[in-house]
């Protein structure tokens, strides 16, 4: 059956606000458009998750908005449909634990996993560690935002990293959010790790 030529048009959803504030409005060759945050409002009512996330994260690599400040800007549109759905995501992405609250976690996750306690706050190759199993060389690292780190931060991470696979260690990373809402994941993980390592000092 032969397709129609209004079939093939592609539809465009244009959505008309009365209520916007000049902080929602920004302009790109001369012509009014929203601002990336309330435009990340006004999809988030009609995308599923999976590509709500996948606009987060454009936004994101375009450097309109990270998500952290799209996280703190949501405080200025209460009641706002689409708010709720970008602070469910956003929630979870850039949750961070306090210190004692991921230790308590990670170390349950760790007796699951049939794991020793491992060494936790110590200095190791010039760097603090968050937890080292000597016995292993294994070393697991914790990181608070599953979204965004800066290039100074992610260089760090590379160069800890490296100075532990260069000392001959394994070095693992881990983020809260993982610790916190995908336990069965890292649990999981650090079980197959473990026995790669005590196989490896077995040979």
């Amino acid at each position: 059956m032969p397709v129609s030529r209004r079939s093939r048009r592609p539809q465009v959803r244009v959505y008309r606000r009365s209520n916007l504030r000049s902080a929602d409005l920004t302009f790109r060759d001369g012509i009014p458009v929203t601002a990336p945050v309330r435009t990340l409002i006004d999809v988030a009512r009609s995308l599923d998750r999976a590509r709500l996330e996948r606009a987060i994260n454009e936004a994101d690599r375009l450097e309109l908005v990270d998500p952290e400040t799209l996280l703190v800007a949501l405080v200025e549109y209460p009641g706002v449909p689409g708010v709720g759905p970008l602070r469910a995501i956003l929630g979870e992405r850039t949750f961070r634990l306090t210190d004692s609250e991921l230790a308590r976690r990670f170390l349950s996750l760790v007796a699951a996993a049939g794991m020793p306690t491992p060494v936790t706050g110590i200095r190791l190759n010039g760097f603090k560690v968050d937890f080292y199993w000597p016995d292993l060389g294994l070393v697991v690292e914790t990181d608070g935002l599953r979204y965004h780190r800066t290039p100074a931060q992610q260089a760090r991470d590379r160069l800890r990293d490296q100075a532990h696979a260069a000392a001959g260690l394994t070095p693992l990373r881990f983020t809260h959010a993982q610790v916190r809402f995908d336990a069965t994941h890292v649990r999981e993980t650090l079980v197959v790790v473990a026995r790669r390592l005590e196989r490896a000092q077995g040979a």
